[in-house]
């Protein structure tokens, strides 16, 4: 009896031991293995999106046909949380240094935000440590440096996103003989814009000295007629006094100042008819002149326009479609340095209202990405990384406006693409970035606890350039609502009469 319960002891305890370990056991199998370094075993082209996973902390480079480069990665610790949204690449600097954090040394940088957040090179605890930044391994963010440009898309994902093969009749179908008749037509326009260019300036100048010359004419006209009037006056005071003479001594000298006012009168009068006659083709030059010069600022400008719409068509082109504000954005990167300093001029010119079906339901935030030709017109991706609706419906429910598709679809191109969101631009957005969109139901601590990039004064910042920028930011002359941010996100929102 004693042998059986001691046996069945013994079976009970080997039973709990084994349980113990499989429990032991279960999260160390479940548990994902730390991101390592990896290359694809192929030849690699060129990067067209970095997507961060947040959850596993891992960046993934794609090219066209497919990931290229892996690396684990350490973003924004507790309260400085890497904001999760969509990025592009606005800066690139090999040896930079913080200017938050203690000069830090932050070798390898690409900058995605104007206030601070950035990929680049540091050290990997093996969990989330950064101040709001991506750290990447050190000889892997040189690698990535040597390898990315400026309007690189960047990801950052909450959880794990890659791109997946996507076909939809409302992405961009490209027109061959426009893309291949793209770059003459923006050498002869550009050309032609030259040319317009040149012929204002000389119009102007010539149209400078109008004023002086018909100031000068006019001063002598003036002078002239009032010695007319004050000879007509003279003669009329002659005439009185000639009436009223009473002797013939005093009719005499009266007749005789008369005959010299006269004289005079009639003098003047032909020199007044002169100097009108020899004025009048001299104003009509003059005025033919201010006229001609406006006729040229015009056509310079026309022709400045349309060289910098050809020029725009030679690059990919970006649309972001916010359900929060009904908004269509398009961007394009002119490659023209910003006048301020740092990163290059974004084409930021149209900005139009967008039908959405269902305004009220989510959408959720989808990356649609051209990432090769296909059969003469492009094979795209979709990246979801807010699965509030799927990626296709989002896309069924929106309109793109058709005077937008006429302009930019016939010349898309390889590394464009369309994003739809239901969160707004966040006020980080400017002419010296694509675009920058924050999941406003994400932590973001690293990125609100940062300084806002300062509201740029465009009058300041187009500097001697004033005719491209005033391309590329037109005035209004209706002044745009006041535009805020909330404490969450950095977000757009209105006043009172709009979004907040």
């Amino acid at each position: 009896m004693v042998k059986r319960f001691t046996t069945a002891i013994a079976t009970l305890a080997a039973l709990a031991t084994l349980t113990a370990l499989t429990a032991e056991a279960a999260p160390r199998q479940a548990r994902p293995a730390a991101p390592t370094e990896a290359v694809a075993p192929r030849e690699a082209g060129e990067p067209i999106m970095a997507i961060v996973s947040i959850k596993s902390q891992q960046v993934t480079l794609y090219d066209a046909d497919g990931w290229i480069l892996r690396a684990p990665v350490s973003t924004g610790t507790t309260g400085r949380e890497t904001p999760a949204g969509v990025f592009a690449v606005l800066e690139r600097n090999k040896e930079h240094r913080s200017n938050m954090y203690d000069d830090a040394s932050m070798p390898n940088m690409q900058r995605i935000t104007w206030n601070g957040i950035a990929l680049h090179g540091g050290p990997l605890p093996g969990y989330a440590a950064s101040h709001g930044c991506v750290r990447m391994p050190f000889g892997f963010a040189e690698k990535l440096f040597d390898k990315t440009r400026i309007g690189m898309r960047v990801i950052i994902s909450p959880e794990n996103a890659e791109p997946v093969e996507f076909s939809h009749p409302a992405l961009f179908g490209p027109k061959q003989e426009a893309i291949a008749a793209a770059p003459a037509r923006a050498e002869e326009l550009t050309r032609e814009a030259a040319e317009a260019a040149k012929a204002a300036d000389e119009t102007k100048k010539a149209a400078a000295k109008a004023p002086r010359e018909i100031a000068a004419l006019t001063a002598a006209l003036r002078k002239l007629e009032g010695l007319k009037a004050r000879a007509d006056a003279g003669l009329a005071s002659a005439d009185k006094a000639l009436a009223a003479a009473k002797t013939d001594e005093a009719k005499a000298r009266a007749e005789d100042l008369k005959q010299k006012a006269a004289a005079k009168a009639a003098d003047l009068a032909a020199q007044l008819d002169t100097a009108k006659a020899d004025a009048k083709p001299k104003l009509e030059a003059a005025a033919a002149a201010k006229d001609a010069a406006k006729a040229a600022a015009t056509r310079k400008a026309d022709t400045a326009k349309a060289a910098l719409d050809a020029k725009l068509a030679l690059e990919p082109v970006s649309i972001f479609i916010s359900r929060a504000t009904q908004k269509l954005y398009v961007r394009r990167n002119t490659h023209k340095p910003a006048p301020d300093g740092g990163g290059e001029v974004f084409d930021t010119s149209i900005e139009v209202p967008v039908t959405i079906r269902d305004p009220g339901k989510p959408t959720g935030t989808h990356v649609f990405t051209a990432m090769a030709p296909n059969d003469g017109g492009l094979r795209w991706s979709a990246v979801t990384i807010d699965h509030a609706d799927n990626a296709r419906a989002a896309l069924d429910r929106v309109t793109i406006p058709q005077a937008v598709l006429d302009r930019i679809a016939p010349t898309a191109l390889p590394r464009s693409s369309i994003v739809i969101s239901d969160e707004p631009l966040s006020v980080e957005t400017n002419y010296r970035t694509e675009f920058v969109a924050v999941l406003s139901h994400q932590p973001q601590g690293g990125f609100i606890t940062r300084p806002r990039t300062p509201p740029i004064d465009m009058q300041v910042a187009s500097g001697s350039d004033g005719d491209f920028f005033g391309l590329m930011f037109p005035r209004n002359p209706e002044p745009q609502p006041r535009l805020y941010a909330p404490q969450r996100g950095g977000q757009y929102y209105r006043g009172p009469q709009g979004w907040r």
